[in-house]
């Protein structure tokens, strides 16, 4: 298989000829003058030919360089254009986004807050997948994804934006039918609504107003893979149920249901922007990121507006 030109050393011999000097081409290029030496050196030896005539005092191209000028300087110009170009298009936030998400934080929270987005950056298009499974953002090809979890290790770039409470809640209804739970071990009276997507769904763990742990296997009459799908049966009086107060805040705030056991907590996960391992993102990918952050963080359900 034929070596791949030195396309370096062809630009290199191109911006020597237009200075007319080893050390001020060196100069231009951010080299070292031997470095410069060395790859005019090397095209020399892999063409077979002198590209120039040296003396202490005088440096002209040989009938080899002439001819091969003309081609070198489209390489060093060309070079420099699409260098120069991509580098603008970077700097402008511009193309398409994949961005992941929970179904139920997307329908509820990312569609508000998107438009300002689209207005504000009308060059980038975005591509958002809702579902409640994790997504694998290097296999699947996406740009950014909005996590709600305890975030294990792992290579991906993470920023957190708050916590993401979670509380037992039920209707007033409900409560004065069967009464307030106190105690995670009253839990295994109560019909609860459980969520799949979790490891464990029958079993709810608690940490108490000390410190100690508690864990109760419960059971109701209805499991979903979306938290937001519990709010009717809940509101109708007919369970308990673990709930992000992403999704039940107005409710709370509208006295449809109410809050129990408060002194005893659930694991509470976190909000993360999460997005594939490298440091170097596109602009269009960054400007998303900053933007999620800023407006999750001051949401509705942690604000109370």
């Amino acid at each position: 298989m034929p070596k791949l030109p030195d396309f370096e050393a062809w630009a290199v011999f191109a911006k020597v000829a237009e200075t007319g000097s080893f050390a001020r081409a060196a100069d231009d290029l951010d080299m070292s003058k031997a470095t410069v030496s060395k790859a005019v050196s090397r095209l020399e030896a892999r063409l077979g030919a002198g590209l120039f005539h040296r003396t202490s005092r005088r440096l002209s191209l040989t009938e080899s360089g002439r001819g091969a000028l003309e081609r070198a300087q489209r390489i060093l110009s060309e070079g420099e254009a699409v260098e120069a170009e991509t580098a603008a298009q970077s700097a402008v936030p511009r193309g398409v986004v994949r961005l992941a998400a929970p179904a139920s934080f997307g329908l509820l929270h990312l569609a508000e807050i998107l438009p300002d987005f689209l207005a504000r950056y009308p060059e980038v298009s975005l591509d958002l997948s809702l579902a409640d499974h994790k997504v694998d953002l290097v296999a699947e090809g996406f740009d950014l994804a909005v996590r709600i979890a305890q975030l294990p290790d792992s290579s991906l770039l993470a920023r957190r934006v708050c916590d993401m409470r979670v509380m037992l809640v039920g209707s007033p209804r409900y409560f004065e039918a069967f009464g307030k739970p106190e105690h995670p071990r009253d839990l295994a009276q109560h019909r609860c609504f459980t969520y799949a997507n979790v490891e464990s769904p029958d079993t709810w763990r608690f940490t108490g107003p000390a410190g100690e742990e508690a864990a109760v296997v419960v059971s109701g009459p209805l499991r979903v893979n979306s938290s937001e799908s519990l709010s009717a049966s809940l509101r109708a009086g007919l369970g308990v149920a673990l709930q992000p107060e992403f999704i039940c805040w107005r409710d709370l705030k509208a006295g449809a249901l109410e809050t129990a056991m408060c002194d005893w907590r659930p694991p509470t996960p976190a909000l993360h922007v999460v997005s594939p391992p490298g440091r170097l993102r596109p602009a269009r990918v960054k400007v998303l990121m900053d933007f999620l952050v800023e407006r999750l963080a001051a949401a509705r359900w942690e604000t109370g507006l």
